[in-house]
């Protein structure tokens, strides 16, 4: 019996199911573990106490189709804490984090031109309704906008302006 065939074949089976199968991971990894979002009455205290307010739309030029947010990120102090709050959602991806930006960019290369001068808010636990709080050492309001990024794989993924 000869066994090259087999070997090579089960080398080319394994590489075929093993490349989309960690591809596969990747996606529902994020979607698995996600936090719960913020519940409506967290939404709508962010919303009363609202300072400033910016909209996630689907169509920016560093976003993607399978990369983008949507939604209202609410800029608010509530007891004392200085929170970022977005009501609507961001496609699930591995290690997002908030960044509050100097000014407001909508690519990739744009965000790594100052991503030195921005300042990290905190990691997205959550894809739908998250409410992260802003680090006490920084005033929100020496930034313009906030931008979504990835870090595990330097992307993109949304920002807005915050007015």
């Amino acid at each position: 019996m000869n066994r090259k065939p087999f070997l090579v074949g089960l080398i080319i089976g394994g590489l075929l199911g093993l490349i989309p199968g960690f591809g596969l991971g990747v996606y529902f990894l994020p979607i698995i573990i996600a936090g719960e979002g913020a519940d409506e009455s967290v939404l709508a205290s962010a919303s009363a106490a609202a300072e400033r307010r910016g909209r996630f739309v689907r169509d920016l030029p560093g976003s993607d189709a399978l990369h983008y947010g949507e939604g209202e990120i609410i800029h608010s102090v509530e007891n004392g804490e200085t929170c970022m709050t977005l009501q609507g959602r961001v496609t699930p991806g591995p290690d997002y984090k908030l960044y509050l930006t100097p000014k407001y960019v909508d690519t990739k290369a744009d965000f790594e031109a100052v991503k030195s001068q921005s300042v990290r808010v905190g990691d997205i636990k959550a894809f739908e309704n998250f409410r992260l709080r802003v680090p006490p050492s920084v005033n929100a309001k020496d930034y313009p906008a906030v931008l979504v990024w990835c870090e595990k794989f330097s992307m993109f993924i949304t920002s807005a302006q915050l007015n």
